[in-house]
């Protein structure tokens, strides 16, 4: 069984550094800017650092070698919830705005745990949306509308 998991995560590893390097340098061809005046270049060439660092890591643990771990079954309802709420989020934050995307996306993607209940979700949710809205909204002044043409009364 060791075997195989070190096997994965070499694999892993791999397909990380390779896809950081390729956005990372991808995104070069856009001006980078500054920390304070950020172009459209920085945030890709920063995710795709912290994606081959991310790799270069998983590909050290697996040279070091792996330990006996018992298969489970997947975590269909996890995985379920929480690409259900990533596809929500995209189609949506248009149309709903940012407060609903995001208490709705936040509150699916809770109860991907099944040590959440409804109660919990709710509040990690609300939680979630007043800090994203002061994040995005007051502090950052991201352009989406806090309330979407959708729910226009």
């Amino acid at each position: 069984m060791a075997a195989r998991i070190v096997r994965d995560d070499l694999i892993a590893g791999g397909i990380f550094v390779l896809l950081g390097s390729y956005f990372a340098l991808e995104a070069l061809n856009y001006p980078l800017g500054t920390p304070f005046r950020m172009g459209p270049g920085f945030m890709p060439v920063a995710l795709g650092g912290v994606l081959v660092a991310l790799g270069l890591a998983i590909l050290l643990k697996s040279l070091r070698g792996g330990e006996n771990v018992d298969q489970h079954a997947p975590p269909w309802r996890a995985i379920v919830l929480i690409s259900g709420a990533v596809v929500f989020f995209g189609l949506t934050i248009r149309g709903l705005g940012l407060v609903p995307t995001v208490f709705i996306t936040v509150a699916i993607t809770a109860l991907a745990s099944r040590m959440n209940n409804i109660l919990a979700a709710l509040i990690i949710a609300l939680g979630m949306t007043v800090l994203c809205t002061l994040v995005f909204a007051v502090g950052l002044r991201v352009t989406v509308p806090l309330f979407g043409p959708w729910l226009r009364f």
